[in-house]
């Protein structure tokens, strides 16, 4: 998949596309908004958990290296939950940590497999699923953010980051590209080498969750 070719920004576009339209239908009240988070939870659980039998049906458990550990994975499961219980901090995680990610992931995307193998439609569906269920919480104020939440947000996710990168120093693994960055291009290219990129990434981090709170105050009030 050529990076911003007309592929790829068609499966932008229709991301963002779907998610624009539950937000004004559940805003206006045109949709039941609680079977509307449930089928999204639900759609999310079940195309996460279809993913995992089908990857390890096809290379079997291979500890360390393939675990659902990478931040996108632990975020597919507290949007899962927080669409189902709306828990105030899963919640602020999902949305900050999950958009951050998941939207890092669509811009720039890590491919497996060529389009439209299921490694890469798998990945635009669980990707996608995070950033629509997450505008439709937060944006189409199913749930409103606490004060605080932007801090709350970030403070998970270095904790998450934190217990990870251990992992990762223990067993020679690297997930949330902790240790070594992707193949394919990404935004992290052009942060420099290990270790020195890892803290401008982690600026950017902060600067995303900053504009995720900016543009919820906004579309919450």
């Amino acid at each position: 998949m050529r990076l911003f070719g007309p592929l790829h920004v068609s499966l932008l576009l229709a991301i963002a596309g779907v998610a624009l339209v539950l937000v004004r239908l559940g805003r206006s009240a045109a949709i039941p908004t609680r079977t509307t988070r449930l089928v999204l939870a639900y759609a999310l659980a079940v195309n996460e958990i279809i993913w995992w039998i089908f990857r390890y049906s096809k290379e079997g458990l291979r500890f360390p290296f393939n675990l659902p550990l990478q931040l996108c994975d632990i975020t597919v499961w507290t949007t899962v939950f927080a669409c189902i219980t709306l828990v105030p901090w899963l919640v602020e995680f999902s949305y900050f940590a999950g958009l951050a990610g998941a939207g890092m992931a669509v811009i720039t995307p890590d491919l497996w497999s060529p389009w439209p193998s299921y490694p890469a439609i798998y990945f635009f569906l669980a990707h996608g699923g995070i950033i629509i269920a997450m505008a439709f919480l937060v944006f189409g104020r199913v749930v409103l953010l606490r004060p605080g939440a932007l801090q709350r947000g970030f403070l998970m996710l270095l904790c998450y980051a934190a217990l990870v990168g251990a992992f990762d120093r223990i067993f020679g693994a690297n997930y949330m590209y902790l240790r070594a960055k992707p193949k394919g291009e990404t935004v992290l290219s052009i942060f420099g080498p290990w270790p020195v990129y890892l803290i401008p990434a982690l600026v950017l981090a902060f600067l995303l969750f900053w504009l995720f709170w900016l543009v919820a105050r906004q579309l919450q009030r």
